[in-house]
């Protein structure tokens, strides 16, 4: 029983401490106290934003989910935080809530500080000089590609985005792909495995390593 006391006195103290310390209470910690969701409302499954990436994308993308909400800037606001990781998530938690007055106030400062994915978003020059790196499979090469393709500024069409990409592979992939740049790109991934699978069984002749042999002769 004296334990049990000891146990209740120590919370209850921890309780009067916490109410003590600006900006720990529930009041000070919570986006939009006074606004409570609709009753039988289910958050969609949000894009999560982790701080790379165009953050008027992700707002958009934001806005487009959030149905069943109606037009209530409060809620908005409330459920943001719910489409943030990581760094972002820790940027948007370390903010006062209390300066938003409304969400254009919220989404502008968001904007300010990840304005910098934009600004720095890789331009046509990098995608034409891009390369495999050694350690890289040709699918984990690919899949980068379509990564950074997709945040060059203004967006590249797919039949150019695909003659960059058939133009960065090495002699012995180009000259067999270039037949099929205007096609889909899925196609040019394939027809780029199959050689690669060619290659390596000594099916197809590898141009690089034929070259190497004719010189040193």
């Amino acid at each position: 029983m004296v334990e049990e006391l000891k146990n209740l006195t120590s919370r209850v103290q921890g309780v009067e401490r916490g109410k003590g310390i600006e900006g720990l209470n529930y009041e000070d910690l919570c986006i939009q106290l006074d606004v409570d969701l609709p009753e039988g409302y289910k958050p969609p499954k949000l894009e999560m934003f982790d701080r790379t990436g165009d953050p008027k994308v992700h707002l958009r993308t934001y806005c487009d989910k959030l149905m069943g909400v109606g037009k209530d800037e409060r809620i908005h606001m409330k459920l943001f935080t719910r489409s943030l990781t990581g760094d972002s998530l820790s940027w948007y938690i370390s903010q006062n809530p209390k300066k938003w007055v409304n969400w254009v106030s919220m989404a502008s400062d968001f904007m300010d500080r990840f304005r910098f994915n934009i600004e720095n978003a890789p331009d046509v020059f990098y995608i034409q000089n891009f390369k495999k790196k050694p350690t890289e499979t040709f699918h984990e090469c690919a899949t980068r590609w379509r990564s950074e393709v997709a945040k060059v500024k203004p967006a590249l069409e797919e039949e150019k985005m695909n003659k960059f990409f058939v133009k960065a592979q090495d002699p012995q992939y180009y000259e067999r792909l270039m037949v099929i740049e205007n096609h889909k790109f899925s196609d040019i991934m394939k027809l780029r495995e199959r050689i690669e699978k060619g290659i390596k069984s000594g099916m197809v002749t590898n141009f690089e390593a034929l070259q190497a042999t004719t010189k040193a002769l």
